[in-house]
């Protein structure tokens, strides 16, 4: 599949929003088509108003894939009020009803950053990289990181996730794992085991 790497179009927000749900399988957690949207739409709307970079993939008109990173000291691209404040009433919601699994995975990501920035002085991380789910092993993550790459050569990046989520793309592409953790979280009386991983490289390497 041949993708050209452009800005995204506002109009594909929902696009890139139903790519999240799928390729991170937030079904794993919510069995809810209501509550899946409300919460792929707060992810988004979290990731993308922290992004510095923000490369769509476009295979003609049709979005195929997104990548968002936040590099240290660069400019965000995009800043919404209407997208704050979702994301801090969504916080609120998710602290009422799950406090305590939603809790656990965030501390859990923070002591393993924490613990990784320790012996490493990162220059950004990548917060979002998700394609089409209808177009997989069409090459397209791997553009749009390579063309992420190019734009910040020599860098020190990482990135977080876990095995909902196909970590081993990374490891493909040079991604070294930098830390592992296993939690269990209990959502809904759903015992949900996870493997949580952070991935380092030097982008060009």
């Amino acid at each position: 599949m041949k993708v050209e790497i452009r800005e995204l179009k506002r109009k594909d927000y929902k696009k890139a929003i139903q790519f999240a749900i799928s390729g991170m399988h937030f079904n794993w957690y919510l069995d809810s088509k209501l509550l899946l949207n409300l919460y792929g739409r707060y992810f988004w709307y979290s990731e993308i108003t922290r992004a510095t970079h923000v490369l769509a993939g476009y295979a003609g008109e049709r979005l195929a894939g997104v990548l968002l990173a936040e590099m240290d000291g660069e400019k965000k691209k995009y800043k919404s009020f209407f997208m704050f404040l979702y994301v801090k009433v969504f916080d609120i919601i998710l602290d009422i009803f799950c406090k305590k699994s939603a809790g656990l995975y965030d501390e859990t990501m923070k002591e393993m950053i924490s613990e990784y920035k320790k012996m490493n002085s990162p220059d950004g991380k990548i917060i979002f990289l998700a394609a089409d789910p209808d177009a997989l092993n069409k090459g397209i993550g791997t553009a749009l990181l390579a063309a992420f790459e190019q734009q910040e050569p020599g860098k020190k990046i990482y990135l977080q996730t876990n095995n909902a989520c196909t970590y081993q793309f990374y490891e493909h592409r040079g991604f070294e794992r930098a830390r592992e953790r296993d939690i269990v979280l209990d959502i809904r009386n759903r015992r949900i085991q996870l493997k949580c991983f952070i991935y380092a490289k030097t982008t060009g390497s």
